[in-house]
This record gives C-alpha cells, sequence and structure tokens, in this order.
C-alpha cells in the first residue's frame, strides 16, 4: 500500500466495518477483492466509505493480516488463514478430504492442491475457502508423515519400468516401481507395494516391493491379497511356531489336583460341522427334581499364554481371528488352537468355568467361577444336536433336551426384558477345491444355534457381574477394572432419520428413547417380517443403532438388555476373552483392581482389531460374490433394490443376496435424479420412481474382480411406478446384503 496508515492502539474495539471485512477475508481467504467491493458490502461505497476502507486495509496490511496481491486488491495473508493438522482419505477421483479432530466436517482439497498428499498421510491443510453452508475447502501446504500402509495391486510390466495398478481406490493413479531393483516381478502378478517417495511434478509415486503374492485372480493370491490390504498376516513368524511347539501341552495329575473335576459329568460340544477349534462345551448334571447344574467350560488358554510371552504379544497385535470365505486366519497357532485348547471329545482337558445351578424358573441358585478339567463326551454338530432336538432321540438326548429347554426359556426371558431381535441370514458358498464358487447358500439360526448361543451369554454375564465389583468390610460395592462390551443407546437423531424413512412405507415409530425404542424395534420387525421392504427396514435399523466396542467403562448392553455383559467365551479366538481370563482369575484369588490405563489401551486396541477383521471378512465375501457372477455375465434376475445414491441404484438378488449397482447414467429411456429428500430415483419425463425395497429385474452387465465390483443394467419393464407401502406384497427381501454406496460424501468414505 503507498499510504500507511497508523495502526489502532492495542486493545482498541474494531469498527463494525472493520469486523466485517475481516469476516470476509476469514470466511474467504484465498479470495481477492477490491477496494470498492469491501466497501460496498461493508457499509457503502461512497467517497467516505472507501476512505474508511483503505484505513481499515491499511491498519490490517500493518497487522499482517492482509496482503496485497494486486494493485488494489487483497486477500488474507498465508500466516493468518486458518490451518489444521489431519489425515488425509483420497477418492477414486483424486481429491482428498482431510479429516481434522475436533473438526464436525472434513476439510475437502482438490486435486490440484493436494500435494501429492496420499490416503494415510497426515497432513497440514491451510482453509482457503468456508461457504456460506460452513463447509471447508483447502489447500495441502505441507505433509507431515507418509503413511506405511501397502497398497495390492495388479504389476504391469514394460521394457524399462514397471507400474502397479492398484486394486484400492483410494489410490487413482498408478505406483511406479524400478524394474532395476524388482527383476523377478513377472506381468500380471499381484504384488504388495509402499510408497517411498512422490517428487513434485512427477505423475506416479514411486513404490518399494513388499511381497509378491502370485497371479491375478487365482484363489490363494487374492485371498492373500486381501489380507495384506488390511495389513493382516496370513502366517506366524517361525520364532512363535517354535515357542507354540515347546508349551508342554501334558495334563498332569499335579494340573488336576488344582482343578474342580467334571471327568465324570456328561460334557459335549457343539460347533459348525467345518469347525477344527472346538472352546466351548457344556456340561449338565441333575441335581434333583427341576433343579440343574450347567456348566460352560471353556478352554483355559491363559494357563499356556503367559503374559507379554512371543505368543501372547502376537495375540495382541492380531486381536482376533479373522474368517474370510475360505479360510481361518487364527490369533493364536495351530498347536494351540487346534491342539492343546481345543476342546476334542475323548481328551481329558483343561478349562475356565462358569458353573450355574438354576431350577426350571431360570432362578440362578448357586453359581461358581474357576478352572476345571473336563472330559468331552461327545462332539456334535449343529445340525447332529438339532435332530435330537427335533426328534427326542439320539446320544445325550434328555440332557440336550433340558438344556434347549432351558436355553428357550432364557431368550424369552431375555426378549422380554428388552434385548432387540435382529435375525439376518448369513451368506456362505459352496466352493471346489481350487476356491471357486460353484453356489450360494444361507445360515441358518436353528433351536442347536439358539441352545449354545444363550448358555454362552449367561455365562458373559455372570462373569461381568462378578469382576464389575466386590464387596468391602461394610458390604458396599466397590467397582473394579474390568474389560466389558458395551453398546450404547442409539442417538435420538439417528432414530429420527430412521423413523422418517420408515414412514415411507406406512410404518410408524413412536419411541425416542430408553428400553420403549428396543420393544418398538421388535415389534417393527416382526411386522415386516416376509414383506417386500424387509431388507430394507432391517438394514436401516441396523444403522441406527450404535457399535459395541470394549471398554473398562461400563455402560451396559442396549442391543441385549443386560446391565453387564462381557466376553469370557472364545479366547481362542478373541483377545479380550483372554484379558477376561486373567482379570478373573486375580480377582478370585482376592488381587484387588488392577490399574484401568493399561487395560482401556489393549480394549482401544482390540475394538480396533475386530472392525479391520470385519471389513476383511466382507471384502472376501464380496470378492466371491464377483468371481460367482461372473459366470452370469449377460443373464436376468429379479431383485430388490437395496441402495440408493446420487449416481446409481444398488439392487439385491433375490435368490442369492447378491448386491450389485446400476449407473443412473446407464439406465436407458429416461433421466434419472436422485431425491436426497424424499431418498428416492425420479425419471424426468416417465415419472418412474425407485425407491427402497422396489422389485427390480437386472442383466448382469460386468463383473470386476480387481475392484470387487459389480455392475447390474436396470430393466425399465420391471420397474415400479409408484412407491411401494406396507400392503405391497410384490416379492420378499431377505437376509444379509453388502453395504450399499451412500448418497452423504462422509459416509462414502
Amino acid at each position: 500500500m503507498n499510504k500507511r496508515q497508523q495502526k489502532a492502539p492495542k486493545g482498541a474495539r474494531r469498527s463494525s466495518r472493520e469486523e466485517i471485512i475481516l469476516h470476509m477475508f476469514r470466511d474467504f481467504p484465498n479470495t481477492q477483492f477490491t477496494l470498492k467491493y469491501l466497501a460496498s458490502i461493508s457499509g457503502g461505497a461512497s467517497k467516505e466509505g472507501r476512505r474508511e476502507t483503505f484505513e481499515i486495509l491499511g491498519r490490517l496490511f500493518d497487522e499482517g493480516i492482509v496482503e496485497e496481491c494486486s494493485r488494489e486488491k487483497y486477500r488474507l495473508s498465508q500466516q493468518h488463514r486458518p490451518h489444521y493438522e489431519g489425515v488425509a482419505s483420497m477418492t477414486q477421483s483424486g481429491s482428498v478430504y482431510v479429516e481434522v479432530e475436533g473438526l464436525d466436517e472434513d476439510i475437502f482439497v482438490n486435486p490440484r492442491n493436494t500435494a501429492n498428499a496420499l490416503d494415510g498421510d497426515r497432513v497440514e491443510v491451510a482453509v482457503i475457502h468456508r461457504g456460506r453452508d460452513d463447509r471447508f475447502e483447502g489447500e495441502i501446504t505441507r505433509i507431515i508423515e507418509r503413511s506405511r500402509k501397502p497398497y495390492v495391486g495388479v504389476a504391469e510390466v514394460g521394457a524399462h519400468q514397471i507400474f502397479v495398478k492398484a486394486d484400492s481406490r483410494r489410490m487413482p493413479m498408478d505406483i511406479y516401481l524400478s524394474k532395476r531393483d524388482c527383476p523377478e516381478v513377472h506381468d500380471g502378478e499381484k504384488v504388495v507395494v509402499r510408497i517411498v517417495d512422490w517428487q513434485p511434478g512427477s505423475k506416479s509415486p514411486v513404490g518399494e516391493l513388499v511381497e509378491r503374492l502370485g497371479i491375478a485372480g487365482n484363489n490363494d493370491t487374492e485371498m492373500h491379497a486381501i489380507l495384506a490390504e488390511y495389513e493382516l498376516p496370513y502366517r506366524f513368524e517361525p520364532e512363535i511356531e517354535e515357542a507354540a511347539k515347546a508349551i508342554d501341552g501334558r495334563v498332569t495329575a499335579h494340573e488336576i489336583a488344582r482343578r474342580r473335576d467334571f471327568r465324570k459329568v456328561v460334557t459335549f460340544t457343539v460347533d459348525p460341522a467345518d469347525a477344527k477349534d472346538f472352546d466351548d462345551a457344556l456340561s449338565v448334571r441333575k441335581v434333583r427334581d427341576g433343579v440343574w447344574e450347567i456348566g460352560v467350560h471353556i478352554a483355559d488358554v491363559t494357563h499356556y499364554v503367559k503374559p507379554h510371552s512371543v505368543i501372547d504379544d502376537e495375540a495382541v497385535e492380531r486381536g482376533t481371528s479373522v474368517y474370510l470365505v475360505d479360510r481361518t486366519v487364527p490369533m493364536l497357532p495351530e498347536r494351540l488352537s487346534n491342539e492343546l485348547c481345543s476342546l476334542r471329545p475323548n481328551e481329558t482337558s483343561l478349562c475356565f468355568s462358569a458353573v450355574f445351578t438354576m431350577n426350571e424358573d431360570l432362578e440362578i441358585l448357586d453359581e461358581w467361577f474357576g478352572r476345571t478339567v473336563i472330559h468331552s463326551d461327545r462332539r456334535f454338530t449343529y445340525a447332529e444336536a438339532q435332530e435330537v432336538i427335533e426328534t427326542g432321540r439320539g446320544d445325550f438326548a434328555e440332557e440336550i433336551l433340558t438344556l434347549n429347554r432351558l436355553a428357550q426359556a432364557l431368550r424369552t426371558r431375555r426378549f422380554k426384558n428388552g434385548a432387540i431381535s435382529f435375525e439376518r441370514q448369513e451368506v456362505k458358498f459352496k466352493l471346489d477345491e481350487d476356491g471357486k464358487p460353484l453356489g450360494v447358500y444361507f445360515k441358518e439360526q436353528k433351536e442347536s444355534n439358539q441352545m449354545i448361543e444363550e448358555f454362552m451369554l449367561l455365562a458373559n454375564r455372570r462373569v461381568a457381574e462378578f469382576c464389575a465389583h466386590r464387596r468391602n468390610e461394610k458390604g458396599r460395592a466397590v467397582p473394579r477394572t474390568m474389560v466389558f462390551r458395551v453398546h450404547d443407546a442409539p442417538s435420538e437423531e439417528k432414530l429420527d432419520r430412521f423413523r422418517q424413512f420408515i414412514l415411507r412405507f406406512g410404518h410408524v415409530f413412536k419411541a425416542s428413547k430408553g428400553r420403549a425404542v428396543a420393544k418398538e424395534m421388535n415389534k417393527l420387525l416382526k411386522q415386516v417380517k416376509g414383506s417386500t421392504e424387509e431388507n430394507a427396514v432391517t438394514t436401516m435399523a441396523v444403522r441406527s443403532m450404535a457399535k459395541a466396542y470394549y471398554s473398562t467403562d461400563n455402560i451396559g448392553h442396549y442391543g441385549l438388555a443386560f446391565p453387564y455383559y462381557t466376553h469370557f467365551t472364545s479366547p481362542i479366538r478373541r483377545y479380550p476373552d483372554m484379558m477376561v481370563h486373567r482379570l478373573l482369575a486375580h480377582y478370585l484369588e482376592g488381587g484387588k483392581s488392577v490399574e484401568k490405563e493399561p487395560v482401556e489401551e489393549l480394549c482401544v486396541r482390540a475394538s480396533d482389531r475386530e472392525i479391520v477383521a470385519a471389513e476383511a471378512e466382507r471384502a472376501s465375501i464380496k470378492y466371491k460374490m464377483v468371481e460367482f457372477m461372473k459366470e452370469h455375465i449377460g443373464e436376468e434376475f429379479d431383485g430388490h433394490i437395496s441402495g440408493l445414491t446420487e449416481w446409481g441404484v444398488y439392487v439385491e438378488l433375490d435368490d442369492t443376496h447378491i448386491e450389485g449397482m446400476s449407473f443412473l447414467r446407464d439406465i436407458q429411456g429416461d433421466f434419472f435424479l436422485f431425491d436426497e429428500q424424499q431418498y428416492e430415483i425420479v425419471g424426468r419425463s416417465t415419472g418412474i420412481r425407485l425407491t427402497l425395497g422396489s422389485p427390480a429385474r437386472v442383466r448382469v452387465k460386468r463383473a470386476d474382480l480387481q475392484k470387487r465390483q459389480l455392475d447390474f443394467e436396470l430393466l425399465l419393464p420391471g420397474l415400479p411406478t409408484r412407491r411401494p407401502n406396507a400392503s405391497d406384497d410384490r416379492g420378499k427381501g431377505r437376509g444379509k446384503r453388502s453395504e450399499p454406496g451412500r448418497s452423504s460424501r462422509r459416509k462414502n468414505r
């Protein structure tokens, strides 16, 4: 500026005109404003107004708040633009959203302003624009730390270089590998790479080879690729295997003498037909007429795995076993999971048990927790146990029928007390010896499954109650550190969205908080059972609920209607169960409450690992769905609409529950638009309306195995011309489906 104005005295109050000008600069930090415009929007562009504005700009210039970019054009200076630190999340288009702790909305960054930041990088971002809706747009000014996350992709080997086309949509550009450094990589091979550099001006980031997985399309290659994508191991390091082999697995007379002996009590396991590890067993003994002793016996994993051993450290790292379509990636080495800790029939096994004496009215007359020794008399599959329940005949029929009768009573009481009944079919695949899907079937939950489930829930609940408090000398309950499995009540905001959603099907949801929500939810789920809108309503109901997680702060388990709940019954496959076993043993011995912070840290990690495992499991299911449908390109199927976005319609097939998407731009005969308020897609000329639950006929158009994407062509003759309502009966929507894309940007991430 040519003329310098005196600075306002320190602490002087700014005029209203000055405040308006400051707000303009801060709301639009990258915009260049003229003197005339600033004068006009702050009170008038008269001669006097321009003079006042010029004086204000002079003071702001001297304070370093604004800078002059050209003659009589000004913008907020770089150092005064809002700067934040956050984590970059990349989209398929190359744009980035920066998630900043404390901000409600992520900061959008145009591809030209990303400074070569990649998904997962910790970055510094400067806000360059803030719209009227308070949404931020920024530019990345510095990459603080590069993410070390791996990328899985297919190598394209040229004469002088290798480019890896990543499977992930969060890596839209190819990754360069030096052919000199990776001479063994073949064209079409699936590899794992990490980014090491991306220089300004370069089109591709430079990667380093982490691992070669094999030729793309091979079943083992693709399953290993999914594990690598989610940074999950698929083998144990030699030192861990050696440590497992070195464990003394003998059950000595001395060890038996230290435990409660159940070897002469009828005991058996009930598991899926293909199970290789049996980590829970039930025993049953009649005490007197109408009174039974029920033992819930869990493999005593912590007898063999000591804290801070290499095996324990690896279990902490993994957090949980991972169940892909065709394999289990165990948390513990096979020596433990399938041998020492597996409650195999006709063998003596060490257990940690919860034993209940209960009558036919479900009153718990006595309970006992401690270490035991058992001898399993029989290994039942669920189908075998179900046959005994249905026919009343077979091995240990009296014991199974007794357990089932008590389990069904426990189940009835649980739902009466407010537990929510989400019953969704689980998709399974029939695979050949090479892992190729030959067919789809659905895993049914019958009474034999429910029998095991109810007694596991009972043990988990009572162990949590016992460990949560101790009684002091005055009889008062004193809290103790414990690992709880908690589930919060649904938020009123989510419930309100759910309430508005089901109105379009003619359903009214009155409850807004407390146990009344669970009661109303069960009533609704019963109403929609077998209806056109069942899938849509059930899916949205699940999304309206909070997510369960592990914590030392108990808030109860809303979905199960238990004030105290934990995970005690699966220490072979979940690390929190091992933590619970150790805490229970400590408190049974009279130990004081343990330090809370280290336990909470392990709870947070276990919750995170559980989410990663679930995502990998869904990815393997999606891959097999796409692989199965690859044999049906061009064929037509009936289905129901399972999701809507501004770019497409998701359809779930009736027979297989496989889901694919039809892009709106590809639908012939009309121009379709997404109405977010009504949550429907409308044809501009025909008036055809598509909404969740509507029947639809599709043709399989494309099956992309690398992206795990299935494209359908929506066939207009099979579409409804009105919204379905509660009385519609044009087909049944059933079962579990993969998560459809969503209209909001944040959710789409």
